[in-house]
Formats: structure tokens, C-alpha cells, sequence
């Protein structure tokens, strides 16, 4: 089979020469550092909520108010189709992804904390000037320090989850970040179920509680230790070693150490990691990791459904109220089902969650497709079935999405750049990733106007795409040592021909010169 879900057997013995305990030093340290998935997911989950409020829209957008109540007792795709309103979100994700390339040159010469210290100050500065926001332009300016904050924060923390975790825990280390963004989104529909009651700045508490789980990260961060890959990348091997063994809760760290240590030394022969990104052997993470996952993990369109949840739900007929109680139901469902994957990622593989999950989520969007178009759009609202059956057809692909794209979509490029390109790599994953969201964020309604029900047809043809994608590309990298990845590649019935062949500078990668992805 193409891309075969295969573990390479000499990578796996050399994962088991690694000592380690479960130490709570490491717990303590995973468990801040993933706070930081709470600043993305609390935004993904407030913005939506923020802008189907009557009081935020009388302020800022009279227009789409009066549009709103225009169609009060009839349904219309259109309703909130306003590019200004939609650039509210988007503005967000547009600063992020040009701060992230920022963000890689600190997280590599300053490390993965300096970075998440960095994020967390402009995240807190972007939420208070929200929620004082007295006109359309410090809203703006507000996001954009929020996209600063979560550039900074995306490129690092999943880095720091990687590099902190031992191989045969990885998985379910690196999904923190995913949990407690899901977290993010389910406490900010419950801030925005109860906040809309409030009247008439409820919106402005939901934007300035923003501020809560950055002033945790900003304490945290303070107190967290840098990892040791990073020590060792800057050339404090002493204080590196020290981390590595209050880390692993053993003495006995040689041979990590001295895999760290051989990696760094390649890292800094690298002058230019960006330009490294392009060479030959480097194609396959720089495909999968820095390009196709990415921006396929936005493209399934559950972003459109985490941004404008109330909003979609407002749009087919549900009210004010009952559209943030099932967006609180969609949000629940991600963060139930990324625990099912923090359990089981680690032994039924990265390719599993991936491959069963577009299968699901394509039969969702069909159910939402037929009842759209059978429906709904006739200028009444939808009945109580059709309502129900949608509800749960939504709430399935959020969980497909839960335990899949959504956690793998930071997990897996994470594990497959080299160490002198990691943080070059992962500025990459973070634009991508940023600039596919700010494009959903900002063309989605304008979509769901245009083409109505067929945006989810759409979503359903990139699904299929993605799917191929990963069955033919990604070999299987669970429980694989970071640093033996490489293998992988040279064996895969795809990427070995191109990773074996000669490099653009006529420099054919030898077996005593692997990339170091440790």
C-alpha cells in the first residue's frame, strides 16, 4: 500500500534505549506551557459569539443590525455577509501569520519560553483595548496584538510539547495544546451564552476575559523551565543535561543527551533554515508538515463552524439564544473527543484518526447538505426535526475533527522537522495554518451567501483531497524517536525517491549525515 502505515523496527529499538519516568516536573511544565492552547481556543470560540449580539452590532455594524431584524421571522443565508464584520475575525489571523516569522528567529536564538512569554504580554495587551473598544479601529488594533500574541504562541508551545515529552508519550503530550483549545472554545460559548443576557456590554466582558487565560500564561511562563533541545541549540549543554534529567527523572540520559547534542551541533551548521526548507531531502516535511497539513486542517471547513457557529445557527432559523447553546454543544463535542485521542493517539497511530475522521466528516457534510437543500432557504425557519437531525450531523464532524485534524494537525509537524529547521518549519506550519483560517474567517459568509448550501459541498471535495493526501503521503510516526524520522522517508514507497536522489547541488544525503530531527 502507497504510504504505508509503517513504523521503521530500527527507530523503534533505538526509542527504547531511552530512560525516562513520568515526573512532575515534566507534568507541571506540560501543563503550563499548554495553557497557551487556551489564548487561540477562547479567541476561535468568543469571536463568533461577539458578533451575533445585537449590542455589539447596534455599536459597530447598524447595518447588519438592521438586516438581522429585517428578517426576524424569515431565514436568509445572507444576513451577515459584511466584509468589515468578517475582517473583525480575520484581522486576528492575518497578524499572526506575519508574526510568526518574528516569532521563529526569537524561539531559536531565545528559546520556545522567550516566545511564549512574548505572546502572552501582546494577548493581554489586545484583549483590554477590545473590551475598551469605543470604535471600529481599536477593535482592529486590539485583534491584532491577539494575532501577535497568537503567532508568537502557536509556533512555540507545540514545539515546547514536542521536545519536552519522551517518544512513547509524544502524542498525547502534544495534544494538550488541542485539548485546552478546545477548552478555550467551550468556556468562551459559555462566557457568550450568559454575556449576551447582559445588556448592554455584555460583548465587552466576553472580549476582556481574554485577558484571564493570558495573565495565567504570562505567571506560568515565568516559572517554566526551557527545554533541552533548546539549551543545547544555544550552547548551554550543562544547564540542557540538568533539564533533561530532572525531566526524565533519571541519571541515565546518555544517550538522549548525546542525540541532542549531535543534532545541535548540525543545527548550527545551518545558516539559513528557511533556505534549507527547500532542499531535496527536506521536501517530504516541508510538503506534508509545512504545507498540506495545515492548510488542509483549516480547509475541512470546521473553522467556518468555530468562527460563526451562533451565527450559522441565527442564519437557518434557530434564536439568539438556542444558537449559542448548540455552538456550546459543537464545542463540547471537541473537547470530549480530543480526549479520546490524548488516550489512544499513541497506539492506534496518526494515519487511524486521520483517515477514519474524513470518512465521517464527509458523511456529515452530506446529511447537512441534503437537509439544506431540501429544507431550508423557502423563507421559513427549519422544524424540529430537520433542526435536530442538523444539530447532530454538525456536533458528529466536530468530534471526527476532535480527535483527528484537529489535534494531528500540530502533532505530526512537529515530529517531522529536523532540529535545525524546526523552528523555521513550524513558522511555516503557523502561516499556513493562520493564513488558510484568516481566508476561512474572512470569505465565509460571503460564501455560505453565494453558493448557500454548496459551501458544504465544497468542504466535502477538499476532505476527499486531504484524505488522499494523507494515504498516500504520511508514513506512520508513532512512538518513532523525533530524530529518527528521517528513516521513514528513505524507505516510504513515495518519498524515497526523492529524499535518495541526488540534492539540486549535486550533494547526495549519506547515511553519516542524517538530518537530525531530534
Amino acid at each position: 500500500m502507497a504510504g504505508g502505515g509503517f513504523v521503521d523496527p530500527e527507530a523503534k529499538k533505538r526509542c527504547d534505549q531511552y530512560e525516562y519516568k513520568i515526573t512532575r516536573v515534566f507534568i507541571c511544565s506540560c501543563m503550563i506551557g499548554a495553557i497557551g492552547g487556551s489564548l487561540f481556543g477562547y479567541d476561535l470560540g468568543v469571536s463568533g459569539g461577539v458578533t451575533s449580539m445585537d449590542d455589539f452590532l447596534v455599536r459597530f455594524f447598524p447595518k447588519v443590525y438592521e438586516r438581522k431584524n429585517a428578517y426576524r421571522n424569515a431565514t436568509d443565508y445572507c444576513k451577515y455577509d459584511n466584509q468589515v464584520l468578517t475582517l473583525f475575525t480575520s484581522s486576528l489571523y492575518f497578524a499572526g501569520l506575519v508574526s510568526t516569522f518574528g516569532a521563529s528567529y526569537l524561539t531559536r536564538n531565545k528559546g520556545r519560553r522567550a516566545s511564549i512569554l512574548f505572546g502572552s504580554i501582546s494577548f493581554l495587551a489586545g484583549a483590554i483595548i477590545n473590551a475598551a473598544a469605543v470604535n471600529i479601529l481599536m477593535l482592529i488594533i486590539g485583534r491584532i496584538l491577539l494575532g501577535i500574541g497568537i503567532g508568537f504562541g502557536n509556533q512555540a508551545i507545540p514545539l515546547y510539547l514536542a521536545e519536552m515529552a519522551p517518544p512513547k508519550v509524544r502524542g498525547a503530550t502534544n495534544q494538550l495544546f488541542q485539548l485546552t483549545t478546545c477548552l478555550g472554545i467551550m468556556i468562551a460559548n459559555l462566557v457568550n451564552y450568559f454575556t449576551e443576557k447582559i445588556h448592554p456590554w455584555g460583548w465587552r466582558l466576553s472580549l476582556g476575559l481574554a485577558s484571564v487565560p493570558a495573565i495565567l500564561m504570562l505567571i506560568g511562563g515565568v516559572f517554566l523551565p526551557e527545554t533541552p533541545n533548546s539549551l543545547v541549540e544555544q550552547g548551554r549543554m550543562e544547564e540542557g543535561r540538568r533539564n533533561l534529567e530532572k525531566l526524565r527523572g533519571t541519571k541515565n540520559v546518555d544517550a538522549e543527551f548525546a542525540d541532542l547534542v549531535e543534532a545541535s551541533e548540525a543545527a548550527r551548521a545551518v545558516k539559513h533554515p528557511f533556505r534549507n526548507l527547500l532542499k531535496r531531502r527536506n521536501r517530504p516535511p516541508l510538503i506534508i508538515g509545512a504545507l498540506g497539513i495545515p492548510a488542509f486542517q483549516q480547509l475541512t471547513g470546521m473553522n467556518s463552524i468555530l468562527f460563526y457557529a451562533p451565527v450559522i445557527f441565527q442564519s437557518l432559523g434557530f434564536g439568539g439564544g438556542a444558537s449559542l447553546y448548540s455552538s456550546l454543544m459543537t464545542s463540547s463535542m471537541l473537547v470530549l473527543a480530543t480526549i479520546v485521542s490524548m488516550f489512544l493517539v499513541d497506539k492506534l497511530g496518526r494515519r487511524f484518526f486521520l483517515l477514519q475522521a474524513g470518512v465521517q466528516m464527509i458523511c456529515c457534510n452530506l446529511v447537512v447538505v441534503t437537509i439544506l437543500a431540501l429544507k431550508y432557504g423557502h423563507g421559513e425557519a427549519l422544524s424540529k426535526g430537520p433542526a435536530v437531525a442538523l444539530v447532530v450531523a454538525i456536533c458528529s464532524f466536530c468530534a471526527a475533527y476532535g480527535w483527528s485534524w484537529g489535534p494531528m494537525g500540530w502533532l505530526v509537524p512537529t515530529e517531522i522537522f529536523p532540529l535545525e529547521m524546526r523552528s523555521a518549519g513550524q513558522s511555516m506550519v503557523v502561516c499556513v495554518n493562520l493564513l488558510c483560517t484568516a481566508a476561512v474567517a474572512q470569505f465565509f459568509l460571503a460564501g455560505l451567501c453565494g453558493l448557500k448550501y454548496g459551501i458544504f459541498i465544497l468542504f466535502s471535495g477538499l476532505i476527499v483531497t486531504m484524505s488522499l493526501f494523507i494515504f498516500y503521503l504520511l508514513p506512520e510516526t508513532k512512538q518513532v524517536p523525533i530524530e529518527e524520522i528521517y528513516l521513514l522517508w528513505q524507505k516510504h514507497p513515495i518519498w524515497k525517491n526523492v529524499v535518495n536522489s541526488p540534492e539540486d547541488d549535486d550533494e547526495k544525503p549519506s547515511e553519516d549525515k542524517p538530518p537530525t530531527n531530534n
